[in-house]
């Protein structure tokens, strides 16, 4: 408590004006809280302290209002005061939640891809945020096996099963026609040039032909081309986001919904982001915090997701500053658990 320069008792009246706050988008008055129950102090009391948690920046009165509303300081201080208590009791789901949390994970038996995508829209609906998940590095991930199949006489599909449970697919363009032979003899050679590798090794790219007598110029070529498309196209993280439109009621200004939409379409803004949070140990991040200007009217909320004692990506929301913390971190909790096992089970 002294850490933070804010007493026991202006911590609790700090903690009831963020609440309100929260729950109506109102600026809150000392007669206000000094009117709640469980309240054992005077309205002039409250109006003192309220009086210093302005001066020393924990909150701030708008315009001319005679309420008060958190700055981006006073939040840190409520999050930092949470128990776990208070998250388990915000963040409880109710039962229709709880029912479709389960089920999801309990049926989530899709491609890598496709859950960690339905994961953030789940998230997305249950939370009333923009949710971000991200998955495995697809560039650290081993192949497992590959293979090219043929569509028609030019073009194929290249497909690589990978270690991190994903199947990935590239479309190639044949440069002449290949027999079933040669199509054989290709995917013997892709086998040999990628199993064991991850997508990321930068000997792949420079992995040259084979040339001499008895080489298949024609298949060498193909096993380039596919070989190409598996690490070039795939040399990124997976990120997913969901429920954008959620942005268009958190913020009046449309100015400020189309700059954070614009940083959330940047996928390198958004992993760097995560990654310096997982890296510090940080679950939630509060206006500048983030350290991405175009967010500094957000807040983060976010949790590691964990296969086999290895943090393999994450899962969380973004929203206003006026975020509803103890419900996003419960929840955030439990869907990066869930997403976590389902992981592990494949």
């Amino acid at each position: 408590m002294a850490a933070s320069g804010v007493d026991d008792r202006r911590i609790a009246i700090l903690r009831r004006v963020i609440e309100h706050y929260v729950a109506t988008g109102q600026p809150v008055g000392s007669n206000h809280i000094a009117s709640m129950p469980g309240v054992n102090v005077s309205a002039a009391t409250i109006r003192n302290d309220m009086a210093a948690l302005e001066a020393e920046g924990y909150l701030a009165q708008p315009h001319t209002s005679a309420g008060r509303v958190p700055t981006d300081k006073g939040y840190r201080v409520y999050v930092d005061h949470l128990t776990t208590t208070d998250v388990a009791k915000a963040g409880r789901l109710d039962t229709v939640s709880h029912q479709r949390l389960g089920d999801f994970f309990d049926s989530a038996h899709f491609r890598l891809e496709e859950t960690l995508h339905r994961t953030s829209l789940l998230l997305a609906q249950l939370t009333n945020y923009t949710a971000v998940v991200t998955g495995p590095s697809v560039s650290e991930a081993v192949v497992r096996s590959a293979h090219v199949v043929a569509l028609n006489d030019r073009l194929g599909t290249v497909v690589a099963v990978l270690s991190n449970g994903d199947i990935e697919s590239e479309q190639i363009e044949f440069a002449t026609s290949p027999s079933e032979m040669q199509i054989a003899l290709a995917n013997a050679r892709l086998n040999e040039s990628l199993v064991g590798k991850t997508l990321g090794d930068g000997s792949l790219r420079n992995d040259a032909p084979r040339q001499g007598d008895g080489v298949d110029a024609d298949v060498e070529a193909l096993v380039g081309r596919a070989v190409a498309a598996v690490t070039e196209g795939k040399r990124r993280d997976s990120v997913f986001v969901g429920g954008t439109a959620s942005l268009t009621t958190a913020f009046d200004a449309v100015e400020v919904v189309r700059s954070v939409l614009e940083t959330l379409e940047q996928q390198y803004v958004v992993v760097s982001l995560v990654r310096d949070m997982l890296s510090r140990g940080v679950s939630v991040a509060i206006g500048a915090e983030t350290g991405v200007e175009p967010l500094s009217v957000c807040s983060v909320v976010l949790a590691p997701v964990v296969r086999d004692g290895e943090t393999i990506g994450s899962v969380g929301v973004l929203g206003p500053t006026r975020m509803n913390y103890p419900a996003a971190l419960a929840t955030v909790e439990v869907v990066s658990d869930r997403l976590g096992r389902r992981l592990t089970e494949g």
